[in-house]
């Protein structure tokens, strides 16, 4: 499989000082398998095939069972979980995003896996992963996927009207004016906000930076003058009529991508499971593509990636070390979570060797000719290096979810709110 290009995490003064010293980790041992039975663990998770893998798991172990509860994905599972660790009643695993990593963990939310997944990180995942969960000296998560933006097209529109894949974001444009002029029905995207995630992937991969630090003290840019030109230029095509104001991920968004109203999807590796249950009569009608960039040379952000994470409290965390190794990186996991009928999962792992698994089972015939794999960790080869996530993200989600299409707005609010919160949080800022 390709390496997948520098995703750097920086372990900065000051997040080694802010991570190390907020927590002061598990029991770890505690609950070993098998030492008094079976071990049953608790499980939290809103990813797709995640209950087909625990119930591969459970029939495949005997000192170790695992209770799978579905919960909603984002902001809101993140709050959910956070309420659960407040109220002592939190899993023994769950499954968290990689921008909510360094917040959770400095927060004193998570238990310090060093001890018990130290090993499986340092040994099977990359170093460019690694730097996602490993955080002020300590293993603070194991990586699961890594999510490439992607571009999804329409090949009989881009057919239609005489329109190549776009290379470049110029390109795109163009496209969006060429389709829209023809037939006005028909947008480039939808794009009306509702998902901050993808605003920082692209950003990402125009070389913004939103967090940074120098000495002590936390920088905040997430105003900066790559993100602004990202915000403008999808700003200009919602005002120009070119791209759809319907929110991400509502009903109106499926509509819309389902009878052909809009052209592209900005997506990322994971995106391509849900076509073939969300638009199930365009199969074979959609085409995978590199996202354009503003230069014409292969570059790329990530949208979203999970983790598996042990929350503070466990009494397991032995255990489920055991099941989260299990989980990513045995290939019996990768094709329980294949055979998911609902809606396969198309997220491409973290651990290389389980592409080759991941690849040979999904089904791939929604996009005949195209090796989704493939694509999408050619993909991982070009993503950014240098991004850093941040102690104040989950504030500067809450703040630009409110902003809808205004992208430009997004920006500034994220910036006042991040701000805000690193001081509230009682760190040193710095411009």
């Amino acid at each position: 499989m390709p390496r997948i290009s520098r995703i750097a995490l920086t372990a900065s003064l000051a997040s080694l000082t802010l991570l190390a010293t907020a927590c002061g980790g598990g029991d770890e041992g505690s609950g070993k398998a098998g030492a008094d039975g079976p071990v049953t663990l608790t499980y939290w998770s809103a990813t797709n095939g995640a209950k087909e893998t625990v119930e591969a798991f459970n029939k495949s172990q005997k000192n170790i069972k695992v209770r799978f509860s579905l919960i909603p994905a984002g902001p809101e599972g993140v709050t959910k979980l956070s309420n659960a660790v407040k109220g002592g009643n939190a899993p023994d695993v769950a499954t968290m995003d990689y921008s909510a990593l360094p917040e959770y963990a400095s927060e004193g939310n998570l238990e310090d896996l060093s001890e018990v997944a130290g090993s499986t990180v340092e040994k099977q995942f990359p170093d460019n992963i690694r730097s996602l969960v490993n955080l002020g000296g300590k293993t603070w998560a194991v990586p699961f996927d890594v999510t490439p933006i992607e571009l999804f097209y329409r090949k009989d529109i881009f057919k239609k009207h005489g329109v190549e894949v776009p290379k470049t974001w110029d390109d795109y444009r163009k496209a969006a004016e060429k389709i829209n002029k023809a037939d006005p029905e028909v947008k480039i995207t939808n794009f009306g906000g509702g998902d901050p995630a993808l605003l920082a992937g692209l950003s990402w991969q125009t070389g913004a930076k939103w967090y940074g630090t120098s000495g002590d003290a936390w920088k905040v840019d997430i105003d900066g003058a790559a993100s602004k030109k990202v915000a403008a230029y999808w700003d200009g095509l919602l005002k120009d009529g070119l791209a759809s104001k319907t929110p991400l991920w509502g009903e109106g968004e499926a509509k819309e991508r389902a009878t052909g109203k809009v052209a592209t999807i900005v997506g990322a590796a994971w995106s391509a499971g849900n076509f073939s249950t969300s638009y199930p009569d365009s199969k074979g009608k959609w085409g995978i593509a590199p996202i354009p960039t503003w230069d014409g040379k292969p570059a790329t952000g990530m949208y979203g990636g999970t983790s598996f994470v042990v929350p503070k409290g466990s009494e397991n965390t032995e255990a489920a070390a055991e099941f989260i190794k299990w989980v990513t990186t045995d290939p019996a996991a990768m094709t329980a979570r294949l055979k998911s009928q609902k809606t396969p999962s198309s997220a491409l792992p973290a651990n290389e060797a389980m592409r080759a698994v991941a690849a040979k089972e999904f089904d791939g015939s929604y996009f005949p000719g195209q090796d989704v794999y493939k694509l999408a960790g050619e993909a991982a080869d070009s993503i950014v290096p240098g991004w850093t996530w941040g102690p104040v993200q989950a504030k500067v989600i809450q703040a630009q979810t409110t902003t809808g299409a205004n992208h430009t707005r997004a920006l500034t609010d994220g910036q006042s709110a991040g701000e805000k919160a690193v001081k509230e949080r009682g760190l040193k800022l710095t411009k």
